[in-house]
């Protein structure tokens, strides 16, 4: 799948931008602040219908402006060309029409249009806590399933209700409605055990691209694992999920009460990586924390192709300043390959691209203040780095 061109009204620093993609790799140029992370905002909003900065539309549109207004044309072999639009306008909120057809729901987008973004922020996956890991699982997993996403959507619910109950009980120090508890209860067992045992199946199939893609960026040989352990000390199966989820909540139940929310599920677990036998986040450096976090990415992509028998979008903001030119060279090698369809990377200078390119393809378009955009023509880039 590619994205031939989109159109951006109002979304941060673009007033009115019109950008076209080349189905390979395309480099935006610009200075700092100029609006070349918000065309892959605007792009990831088009496939997902929100920021990946902000879960507020209000915050990306453009100051003093009435609406914002986002289209894109993709071309995909199994669905053909389609178009996007997504527009929000303030009081009246955020509508998306695809193929000029309006979205009941905004969650019938996810896993059409596939997406990967790679950012600066992704040692954060390794290094920080386990709500960063829990919204990087749930992403790739709601893109390649909607039943998943379903369950999820249904879980969230579930849980706000229990919570808005075991709060109020709290306050007027008094046990919850038993009905209301137990009707919750069920809600979130029947949603949560779906999503426990799925990111169990995620996690056993996920693993052998980690380690493909770990090998392709990193310069040393570490095996990386992830691990799913949400008893602790207990074993998840698809069988026995249900009987474990129920078990904890029973077992937590006074707690809940006194402290007045859910402190079982799916919303509290996490995602335990390794370097060797060595946990990521306590022992990894900061190299290995960067090089973890690139990995799972494009692992993902490859998750997304294997499942969606698609190819994601690739964004990549702003990696290459932080990487040594051997990565650079290594990770534009990978770009270039037949594994990866088109991609979308913002850099302050095109040398540190063009720099490292080796006879690939690579259209470069220049981002000016306001949002300026201009292209120039795909040329074959060839640098030799001796």
């Amino acid at each position: 799948m590619i994205l031939n061109s989109i159109h951006i009204k109002n979304f941060r620093a673009h007033e009115d931008s019109r950008v076209e993609l080349d189905p390979g790799m395309n480099l935006l140029v610009g200075s700092n602040g100029v609006g070349k992370t918000n065309i892959l905002e605007a792009i990831y909003t088009l496939c997902l219908s929100r920021s990946f900065l902000t879960s507020s539309d209000r915050y990306v549109l453009r100051k003093d402006a009435p609406y914002f207004e986002v289209e894109g044309h993709f071309e995909s072999e199994r669905r053909g060309p389609t178009k996007v639009r997504v527009a929000f306008l303030p009081g009246e909120g955020k509508k998306i029409f695809v193929n000029g057809a309006p979205l009941d729901r905004f969650s019938e987008l996810v896993g059409r249009f596939p997406v990967v973004i790679f950012s600066p922020e992704d040692h954060q996956l390794t290094s920080e806590g386990p709500e960063i890991r829990r919204r990087f699982l749930d992403n790739i997993v709601s893109q390649s399933s909607s039943v998943y996403l379903d369950h999820l959507l249904r879980y969230r619910k579930a849980l706000k209700q229990r919570n808005e109950l075991l709060q109020l009980s709290r306050k007027r120090r008094a046990a919850p409605d038993p009905i209301l508890l137990s009707s919750w209860t069920e809600e979130l067992v029947k949603h949560g055990t779906v999503l426990l045992a799925s990111r169990h199946r995620f996690v056993r199939d996920f693993s052998s691209h980690l380690e493909d893609a770990y090998q392709q960026i990193a310069t040393v040989v570490e095996r990386p694992s992830l691990a799913y352990e949400p008893f602790s000390g207990t074993v998840l199966t698809d069988i026995n999920a249900e009987e474990l989820f129920r078990a904890e909540i029973a077992r937590k139940e006074n707690s809940e009460r006194e402290r007045g929310v859910t402190l079982v599920g799916p919303h509290r677990d996490d995602l335990d990586m390794y370097l060797g036998e060595l946990p990521v986040r306590r022992f990894a450096s900061q190299g290995q924390h960067r090089s973890f976090g690139m990995a799972m990415k494009l692992a993902q992509y490859a998750y997304l192709c294997e499942r969606n028998a698609e190819t994601p979008i690739l964004l990549l903001d702003d990696v290459f300043d932080n990487l040594d030119p051997h990565r650079i060279a290594a990770f534009l090698d990978i770009l270039g390959s037949d594994t990866i369809g088109q991609s979308i990377t913002t850099a302050a200078r095109k040398e540190i691209v063009h720099n490292h390119l080796n006879g690939q393809e690579c259209q470069t378009i220049e981002v000016f203040a306001g949002g300026r955009v201009q292209q120039k023509k795909t040329e074959m880039d060839s640098v030799s780095l001796d």
